[in-house]
């Protein structure tokens, strides 16, 4: 089965100072908090059309840095039934596990992997509304 994009996310030492920059320069709505995964507090979706299940767009986050020292990403979410075995997959072509699978707090599971060029990737249980 194929694994679509279904969620971007940005981490980032400033996440209000750049939603603000979404917000202003494209109109995106980045109005609801909400928790993110690893202990990230400072989360906000990320509503490139303003619109909860948009049809020509895939919504997203934007987050603080979670307290482990870590520097931030900008990636994507792929649907993965069985975070686990995709994890195991991708490993087995060279990705290196960075995260989980992880629940996060009323949310989905998810996880996050270097592929075999250093680029972060996430996976996302597609069971829960995001």
């Amino acid at each position: 089965m194929p694994n679509p994009v279904i969620w971007f996310e940005i981490i980032t030492k400033d996440p209000d100072g750049l939603a603000d920059f979404y917000k202003n320069a494209f109109g995106w709505d980045v109005t609801e908090k909400m928790r993110g995964a690893s202990g990230i507090d400072d989360y906000v979706l990320a509503r490139p059309t303003g619109e909860e299940e948009p049809e020509r767009s895939i919504n997203g986050g934007i987050g603080g840095l979670p307290p482990n020292g870590y520097q931030g990403h900008l990636t994507f979410y792929l649907a993965a039934d069985d975070l686990e075995a995709a994890l195991q997959n991708a490993e087995k072509y060279g990705a290196k596990r960075m995260m989980g699978p992880e629940k996060v707090p009323d949310g989905p599971e998810v996880a996050l992997f270097e592929d075999p060029q250093g680029h972060v990737v996430g996976l996302v249980k597609p069971d829960v509304a995001i």
